[in-house]
């Protein structure tokens, strides 16, 4: 397949540049996967579409407050950068924005500055020297990574709105964005009619939204992303499956968690491992049978593995009429549940 058949008509004020309050207020397109008119619903009566037996896995990683703001010494000349992975205690691979080379120092505030080691088209590091760990530093100066399109400044508010109700372990720039939607009395809910939650983690990083460049998208490469699926998770999948209940991932990531550790006949084990799984049209699912996603930019990897669980043209159609009905996109919109 060719990256132009991932493209669509798109109005950019559907946009969300802030989540609805309550989240299980947001507005929930339901498609059958393979045949019928879509429908429209809220979050919060997801119980009601679902049955009982059914299990929810969730994504409980942590978004971090990784994006700072620095100015280039000498100029003056303001950097962006987003923290991504940390090489060694003062050493960290990094997105970048900004005319910098190897040598350039940053002053980033609060007493410390980094020096970027390595810039390069894939990846740039840097060392960061200062009066306190990263880790502090991160916690006085550190903002949430918003995504791009979302053209405003991060507030204190996005500390709360860009973390999902089961974020529990810290690893991602970047949340886990269906997962947003949950409150703790649509979790109440959800267990009163006895649907399962089970949760996975995968560390959202670069590699999930990683522009695809390549005419051919099979030709593109996923960048790494650590993950780990426990027994508990495994043997709830298992139950559920036996008593003829639906495995329902609640985002892509727990999509690409659960189908890279099944084999081939859908049996999920634990692990603790890093995935490079790219999920595109022609894939074959072997544990999820439903997934609850948000809608996604175009030419994305999130919105190859949605057309390769829903079918190119069947996604498509959801698409027009989410645009029709002018349901809000992206990290801060409304979502779709595939089933």
């Amino acid at each position: 397949m060719v990256l132009t058949e991932f493209d669509f008509p798109f109005d950019p004020t559907l946009i969300a540049d802030r989540p609805v309050e309550p989240r299980d207020q947001a507005r929930l397109l339901v498609m059958p996967r393979h045949a019928g008119p879509c429908s429209h619903h809220r979050i919060a009566e997801l119980p009601a579409l679902l049955r009982p037996g059914d299990l929810l896995v969730v994504n409980d990683t942590k978004v971090m407050a990784v994006r700072m703001t620095g100015r280039k010494r000498p100029g003056g000349g303001r950097v962006q950068l987003v923290l991504v992975r940390e090489i060694s205690a003062d050493t960290w691979e990094v997105l970048l924005k900004g005319q910098v080379g190897p040598g350039q120092v940053i002053d980033l505030g609060c007493c410390a500055q980094a020096t970027v080691l390595d810039r390069g088209p894939s990846r740039t590091t840097l060392r960061i020297a200062g009066a306190y760990p990263v880790s502090e530093l991160i916690r006085e100066i550190g903002q949430m990574p918003l995504p791009p399109y979302i053209k405003r400044v991060p507030t204190a508010a996005d500390r709360v709105w860009y973390q999902t109700v089961f974020a529990r372990a810290e690893g991602s720039i970047a949340a886990p964005t269906a997962g947003l939607h949950f409150t703790e009395g649509l979790l109440a809910a959800l267990r009163e009619r006895a649907v399962g939650i089970a949760t996975i983690t995968l560390h959202v990083g670069p590699g999930t939204f990683r522009p695809v460049r390549t005419e051919r998208i099979q030709d593109h490469v996923m960048g790494s992303e650590w993950m780990e699926v426990s027994e508990e998770t495994a043997e709830a999948i298992r139950r559920a499956k036996i008593n003829g209940g639906r495995v329902i991932a609640v985002g892509t990531t727990v999509v690409r968690a659960l189908e890279a550790v099944a084999d081939t006949e859908g049996l999920v084990r634990p692990i603790k491992s890093e995935t490079e799984l790219f999920i595109m049209p022609g894939y074959r699912f072997r544990v999820v049978n439903a997934m609850i996603t948000n809608f996604h930019l175009p030419r994305t990897t999130l919105l190859m593995l949605a057309a390769a669980f829903a079918g190119t043209e069947r996604l498509r159609e959801a698409y027009r009429e989410a645009i029709r009905a002018r349901y809000r996109f992206y990290s801060y919109g409304d979502a779709m549940l595939i089933i």
